[in-house]
């Protein structure tokens, strides 16, 4: 079946009957998510598993993810991946390297990756793009990325709430995390540096990093309402905790040191913010500004002609919510991988591909 797209693309929707063949890359907390829906589901055939480590590497595909045998073994040698032809490589690694994503793409195979590179064209890197276009052009192949953030709360979820309006003013979209719930002591602390004294000065380095796979959703997403933006804004803001509190570990955190964190990316169009991505990180809700933190989740609001507030929670805790937060990030890479497979040949967007439905099991 195919769909036209007037005037950019046309799409062809994803066989119900077809069996897609898969290769995964990378087993860590989001890859072990994403390996077991390949291996459970009817809709792909896994025929290959990239791990980065010598102690994986030589382990059957279930073993890696915690199922019985598949007779897949996981191997350290792209070669050997490529050898198998897959129809797509389900890409979830930490980092990104550019001549491997490359060589998969010149050798005919699709990636759907939860890399942020890879989100908007008209916003990536230029060398990053025009290496990964060559690529796609040369292998006839197309890449994909997505996530839950960014991804679904950047892009998928806006564009879908902004199909019941036809008038928008501003549209502003939060992120809450509970950092302590899902990380260990250390890695807040030491890595996210929560604990320390409120300067009121972030990092820049720190602000373009955080910021760059939000810059390319924010202008997607701007694109696909046909606002054009003037210019782009990107703003760390600070927060001190009110009380003195413990984290899950028990590492005392002082009053009046850093709680909670706030980055905001803002596109500009006509000399004012009309599409806002915040993204708040935080320790404590007991913080010295007005936030309105909340759970886990996203809230979503469209002020215009049809005002909308959306809020999105996930009603898990403990043990469940770690294994839950990879699986919002990996299910939506492996729902996207029969459409990237079925797309036109290059980096392709949300706002190109159609509504990524999954086949449930």
């Amino acid at each position: 079946m195919e769909t036209m797209t007037p005037g950019i693309l046309t799409l062809r929707l994803p066989d119900p009957a077809r069996v897609y063949r898969v290769a995964q890359w990378a087993t860590g907390r989001i890859g072990v998510a994403s390996l077991r829906a390949l291996i459970g589901s009817p809709q792909f055939a896994l025929v290959g598993v990239y791990v980065h480590s010598e102690a994986k590497a030589g382990k059957d595909a279930g073993e890696l993810c915690g199922l019985p045998p598949t007779g897949v073994t996981a191997t350290r040698d792209i070669e050997a991946i490529i050898r198998a032809k897959p129809d797509c490589v389900v890409a979830v690694q930490e980092g990104c390297n550019l001549d491997d994503v490359c060589r998969f793409l010149e050798a005919g195979i699709n990636i759907a990756t939860s890399r942020v590179d890879f989100l908007n064209p008209a916003h990536m890197d230029p060398d990053v793009r025009r290496r990964t276009e060559e690529a796609c052009r040369k292998g006839n192949a197309s890449i994909h990325a997505s996530g839950s953030s960014p991804g679904f709360s950047s892009e998928a979820l806006p564009m879908l709430a902004a199909s019941m309006s036809r008038s928008m003013e501003r549209m502003i979209i939060d992120e809450f995390a509970d950092i302590p719930l899902s990380c260990p002591d250390v890695q807040v602390t030491q890595g996210m540096g929560f604990g320390r004294p409120v300067t009121g000065q972030f990092d820049p380095a720190l602000l373009h990093h955080h910021a760059h796979g939000f810059m390319q959703s924010v202008d997607m997403v701007a694109r696909a309402l046909g606002i054009t933006l003037d210019d782009m804004q990107v703003f760390g803001e600070m927060a001190g905790a009110k009380a003195r509190f413990l984290l899950p570990g028990g590492t005392p955190m002082g009053q009046g040191t850093l709680a909670a964190q706030r980055i905001t990316i803002a596109g500009i169009s006509g000399g004012r913010q009309i599409i806002l991505y915040r993204v708040n990180w935080y320790c404590t809700t007991d913080v010295d500004q007005d936030w309105e933190l909340r759970p886990n989740g996203w809230r979503l609001v469209i002020e215009g002609d049809t005002p909308i507030d959306i809020n999105v929670t996930f009603p898990v805790s403990g043990e469940k919510l770690s294994p839950a937060m990879a699986g919002i990030t990996a299910y939506r890479v492996v729902n996207a991988v029969p459409y990237v497979v079925e797309a036109p040949a290059g980096i392709r967007t949300t706002a190109e591909l159609p509504v990524i439905v999954p086949r449930m099991v």
